[in-house]
């Protein structure tokens, strides 16, 4: 028998993660050698177990999974790695591939759908959602600046001007006014609409 491919799960729900590794077990081809809580966690048990393939949810504590990506990248190269997420946005499949991932799987996805796609990011393959592959077709483009989508983010965390500035390096009224301008953009009547609004659209996080 063709040596298994060695797979690593990573979910922040124990009962997801363990029937994820549960269901990927039942192929022969296929060993789930590591399971993993978080981002960090899942760049830790890929370069302690070296897997082939990674398969990771798109939102976690400690690092969500699109963070990882690249991080995971670097640290095993060999590892290809699968997005998995539940709620995916044009803006998020952009940044998974950008940061290295080569499929994106909604999580309701059947488990031979999963599995073939394992297979084939193996063998290089890429892979997206049919719905969020036509999704992204029609997204209306992002209209904010790197540096108002820095500002927004760090608004979101609802972290005072002044921190905000210090972490940018921008002066208070700098800030206010990146977040004006992109509130302005977005059509939104407030901060937390143009936050509400940015992140529905996937373009924070």
């Amino acid at each position: 028998m063709a040596e298994r491919l060695r797979v690593l799960v990573a979910d922040d729900e124990t009962t997801i993660r363990a029937a994820l590794s549960a269901l990927l077990a039942l192929e022969d081809d296929l060993h789930v050698v590591a399971q993993a809580g978080d981002g960090h966690e899942a760049v830790e048990q890929a370069r302690r177990h070296r897997p082939d393939v990674a398969v990771l949810d798109l939102e976690m504590p400690g690092g969500d999974g699109i963070s990882a990506v690249a991080e995971l990248r670097r640290a095993v190269p060999d590892c290809a790695v699968v997005l998995l997420s539940g709620r995916g946005r044009p803006a998020h499949l952009r940044d998974a591939l950008e940061a290295g991932a080569l499929a994106f799987v909604a999580k309701g996805a059947p488990a031979g759908t999963l599995a073939e796609v394992i297979r084939g990011a193996h063998r290089g393959e890429r892979y997206v959602d049919p719905a969020l592959a036509a999704d992204a077709l029609t997204a209306p483009p992002n209209p904010l600046s790197e540096r108002e989508l820095e500002v927004l983010r760090l608004a979101a965390l609802d972290l005072p001007t002044a921190v905000i500035a210090r972490r940018t390096n921008l002066a208070g009224g700098t800030v206010r006014n990146y977040v004006a301008a992109a509130t302005a953009k977005l059509g939104a009547a407030s901060k937390a609409q143009a936050i509400a609004i940015a992140r529905a659209q996937g373009w924070i996080r």
